[in-house]
């Protein structure tokens, strides 16, 4: 058997969640939100303070991100901590903060 190749159903199915990922990704206020978390555990507030994300809105695309399992959460009292949880999300999303977060601004894309 060649090793070389991934088998056929393999294939489809890492690229049905590789799709499902770079949807999730494509929305502008989740993808700063996972960027902000790419740095670390932050609470809602933060967020919201960072982002500029006004709480309903806020509130709703953190609930995709936690449907889609990319986040996970903590309650310490009377706030909630949410960090990301997908080691696969983590590492799109150091990929495109090195990609378009770290250049210069004003840079070529």
């Amino acid at each position: 058997m060649d090793t070389s190749t991934l088998d056929l159903e393999t294939m489809k199915a890492s690229a049905s969640r590789a799709c499902r990922l770079m949807k999730v990704l494509s929305n502008p206020d989740r993808l700063m939100i996972l960027c902000q978390l790419s740095l670390g555990e932050k609470r809602v507030g933060e967020l919201e303070e960072i982002l500029g994300i006004v709480q309903p809105t806020l509130s709703q695309q953190l609930t995709v991100l936690r449907d889609e399992e990319l986040v996970n959460t903590r309650r310490d009292g009377k706030n909630i901590y949410y960090q990301i949880a997908s080691p696969q999300a983590l590492a799109v999303m150091k990929v495109l903060f090195d990609q378009f977060c770290g250049r210069q601004t004003g840079e070529a894309v």
